[in-house]
């Protein structure tokens, strides 16, 4: 089954060190800032007149106030810095986990919420084929590579990138549920997943981030609201574009979302998602 078909049915490098991570991230940060100023020390010797002076004087006003033009950031230097930025943010506490995705349908906006307690317990609201606007409680649990996981297996996962993914591919799984890139090995999109919509620890969060940006084609298409906008090739003939805030290591929006459920979700524009943990359910 190629890639498309696989996506149908769901709707139905060496890994780098944490030196290079923080190598990266202070890249990444001096490349965001195009207009600081770089200054140059001087040192006026005495043999010099005031003329000549003047002239350093200026040379330096001119050099601080043209810094060259900044380095184009790269996929992969996005994705180490989202590393090193989800291993320091909280996840947050609350008796359930809420996931909102938010589309552009064919006249208004369409909505998708989920809330899922600790015991697996999950209520969604505009389901596919469920009554528009109704909470309702469903079974759907969390899923993984097509394979069931709950909070304990989320929290148990490894928080070494080459081992993340060995755990991973040791999943047991539905074949329609994996995408051929993922059965070579690459394992991409059970990796987005964790840093979408799952309640992923901090520390595998950010193994997951890092293990993403060893994927052969990462690109950074550039700076757009919210983020940086990155293209990532999931199979020949199939790429999936993301927006990423490095900072905050979240992910805004997606042309294709693989959703906490298993399932996907594909948009010709783009998909936001946000996550949280809440102690109300809906009404």
């Amino acid at each position: 089954m190629d890639d498309l078909n696989a996506v149908a049915t769901l709707l139905a490098k060496p890994e780098p060190s944490a030196e290079t991570i923080a190598r990266s991230r202070g890249r990444l940060q001096d490349r965001m800032t195009p207009g600081r100023a770089r200054r140059r020390r001087v040192r006026l010797l005495p043999a010099l007149g005031m003329a000549a002076a003047t002239a350093v004087a200026a040379a330096v006003i001119v050099t601080s106030v043209s810094p060259p033009a900044a380095a184009p950031v790269s996929g992969r230097d996005v994705l180490l810095m989202a590393a090193a930025s989800a291993g320091h943010i909280p996840q947050g506490t609350g008796t359930y986990w809420h996931v909102t995705r938010t589309w552009q349908g064919l006249d208004t906006p369409l909505v998708q919420e989920s809330w899922t307690a600790r015991d697996g317990r999950h209520w969604s609201r505009n389901a596919q084929d469920s009554t528009p606007g109704a909470a309702v409680q469903d079974p759907d649990p969390f899923r993984l590579m097509g394979a069931e996981i709950g909070f304990e297996e989320l929290e148990g996962l490894p928080s070494d990138p080459k081992e993340l993914k060995e755990r991973i591919a040791a999943l047991p799984r539905e074949d329609n549920a994996v995408l051929s890139a993922d059965g070579q090995g690459e394992l991409v999109s059970p990796l987005i997943a964790l840093i979408t919509e799952l309640p992923t620890p901090a520390e595998v969060r950010s193994a997951a981030f890092e293990a993403l940006a060893a994927t052969p084609g990462v690109k950074n298409a550039g700076p757009v609201e919210g983020g940086q906008e990155l293209v990532i090739p999931l199979s020949e003939g199939l790429e999936i574009k993301m927006v990423v805030d490095p900072e905050t290591a979240r992910v805004a929006r997606a042309t294709i979302l693989l959703t906490a459920e298993g399932g996907a979700a594909l948009s010709k524009s783009y998909i936001s998602v946000t996550t949280d943990w809440t102690d109300e359910l809906p009404q």
